[in-house]
């Protein structure tokens, strides 16, 4: 039987967990927003350590917005601090280098949902109208009388 999970999987999860910690706690840096790390990949060989951010703001973000290129920039800055603290907790024998990158998938999800929403409200207007025009569809399957 398969395991569920490989041991990256957990080691990322793990991960996730410190570094989320370690930002909200020892990371002080100003121009950092309020983030959310969403995943955190870590390769096979344990050599790298993608972690996906998003950014918690009122409007939509892109990645070539100026907020988040700055986010990026104060947390590879933070990197080499964040993974020597890492090395301190965890039991690896390698700690993987940290790359950041912003998660485009949230801002997909959000637009999507929205283009859903705009979709139903438009379908339950049209029929809305139908109804009130007065017209009645026929009966399906007829009359047996």
């Amino acid at each position: 039987m398969a395991r569920e999970f490989s041991r990256s999987d957990r080691v990322g999860d793990q991960m996730q967990r410190e570094i989320s910690r370690l930002i909200q706690r020892e990371v002080k840096d100003p121009r950092l927003g309020m983030i959310t790390i969403s995943e955190v990949k870590v390769s096979r060989d344990y050599g790298y350590a993608d972690i996906y951010i998003t950014l918690l703001s009122a409007q939509e973000l892109t990645e070539d917005d100026e907020k988040v290129q700055e986010s990026l920039e104060v947390l590879q800055e933070a990197a080499g601090f964040m993974r020597g603290r890492l090395g301190k907790l965890m039991t690896l024998r390698v700690i993987p280098r940290l790359r950041f990158h912003f998660d485009k998938l949230a801002g997909e999800s959000r637009r999507m949902e929205s283009l859903i929403r705009r979709a139903v409200d438009s379908d339950e207007a049209v029929s809305n109208n139908d109804s009130d025009s007065g017209e009645n569809p026929a009966p399906e399957g007829g009359d047996k009388g």
